[in-house]
């Protein structure tokens, strides 16, 4: 990442932009119930513009920038990956099948044995 330190400075205008972005979203649920009687364009037309305004307020607060640089930095890091071939992706899937299959046959054969060793050697009981 870009940005090893981390730095938590709270200025008294980023926590009114937060608390803002708050009171706007509360305001876009309440907007969205009481204006349930003027029709569904006017209620999710309010919803909309007040969700918006609460989204614009956060990504201005030092938060959203945050948040906008972590999402910036991690389109960077993806990018850097080296993503298998579809031959290699096929044949990676083809051994974990393959190794499933086994695990599977030796705890069956494990079961089984100890089922053996238990009910029929130790205890005696016959099925």
């Amino acid at each position: 990442m870009s940005n090893p330190q981390v730095e938590t400075v709270t200025t008294g205008a980023d926590k009114v932009k937060l608390a803002g972005a708050v009171v706007l979203l509360v305001a876009a649920i309440v907007a969205f119930y009481v204006l349930s009687k003027q029709g569904p364009w006017v209620q999710w037309g309010a919803l909309l513009v007040l969700l918006a305004a609460a989204v614009a307020a956060f990504f201005t607060s030092e938060s959203g920038k945050s948040l906008i640089a972590y999402g910036q930095d991690s389109i960077k890091e993806v990018g850097k990956v080296v993503w298998p071939t579809h031959k290699e992706a096929r044949q990676m899937t083809l051994y974990v099948f393959a190794f499933v299959v086994v695990m599977a046959l030796f705890l069956w054969l494990t079961d089984k044995t100890l089922e053996w060793v238990f009910y029929d050697l130790i205890l005696g009981w016959k099925r």
